[in-house]
């Protein structure tokens, strides 16, 4: 694994907003989040599923999805570090898009040290493992199966070299085909596997540098822990509500807040890992 990015704190992280313009009021809560409590974090973590899809970065002139690469391109301007990981549904969006937003693209797992504004670069900063959390779910074979083809770098290169139109119509059928699947799969192997879980904690590298994991809840009937709260905080808008999940934890004494827009039709781990592109 790559040596570990720097980042500075206060950090937000978030994940899985799934931004579509058929959804305006999550996309205007994402924007007030950029243009008000990011403002005062020195890093932000975007940790994958920005978009609802990404057909590639030559999507980025549509009007929708440049707006939005603006805005957070604005915020790095203003000097808040921002980190950006790929996820399942947005797994085509590379340098192009990361430098458009003003991010380091970060590999996935990706480890990254956070101290201070001062301390980011001290030996003993607090260590954290991000993933985006779908290669956890290991019971899935077929999503694994899946996931292994659409992230070959061939397999991408081919299926970049055709116009962005027919991109698009092809991910619109790969979602309609991945939902069908979702509702004949036990939601057991849509959720993250505890062996995998542990496993990627192991490639911290000394007891030292671990992070105390969020609160576990109790397990479902697959047996495998629930890793997300069920708390959540309310952003209000004149068009409605936008709900953003909230968890701290703490590691060596600094806290950690991560923003996570409850997805729908979410499994168990309150995550949906298998709509394809």
């Amino acid at each position: 694994m790559p040596e570990a990015a720097r980042a500075a704190l206060p950090a937000l992280f978030i994940s899985d907003l799934h931004l579509t313009e058929d959804e305006p009021a999550n996309a205007a809560a994402f924007l007030d989040f950029l243009h008000g409590p990011a403002r005062a974090a020195a890093s932000l973590f975007i940790l994958g599923d920005l978009f609802e899809y990404w057909a590639g970065d030559d999507d980025l002139e549509t009007p929708f999805n440049a707006r939005i690469a603006a805005a957070i391109r604005a915020l790095a301007d203003t000097g808040t570090a921002v980190f950006f990981m790929t996820g399942n549904r947005d797994l085509l969006a590379g340098p192009t898009f990361a430098a458009a937003i003003g991010a380091t693209l970060l590999e996935d797992p990706a480890r990254v040290r956070c101290g201070d504004r001062d301390d980011a670069d001290a030996a003993d900063a607090p260590l954290l493992l991000l993933a985006h959390g779908d290669a956890l779910c290991t019971d899935d074979l077929a999503y694994q199966a899946f996931r292994r083809q659409v992230r070959d770098p061939a397999w991408q290169a081919g299926f970049l070299a055709q116009p962005l139109a027919a991109r698009k119509a092809f991910i619109a059928g790969l979602r309609q085909k991945s939902e069908a699947a979702k509702a004949e799969k036990a939601m057991e192997i849509m959720d993250v596997n505890a062996d995998a879980v542990a496993a990627a904690r192991a490639r911290l590298p000394h007891p030292g540098a671990r992070p105390h994991p969020p609160p576990r809840h109790p397990p479902h009937p697959g047996g495998r822990p629930r890793l997300h709260p069920p708390r959540a905080a309310r952003l209000a808008r004149p068009s409605g509500l936008a709900r953003l999940r909230r968890r701290e934890f703490h590691a060596r004494g600094r806290r950690f807040r991560t923003l996570i827009d409850p997805p729908r039709r979410a499994p168990a781990c309150g995550k949906p890992q298998h709509p394809g592109l």
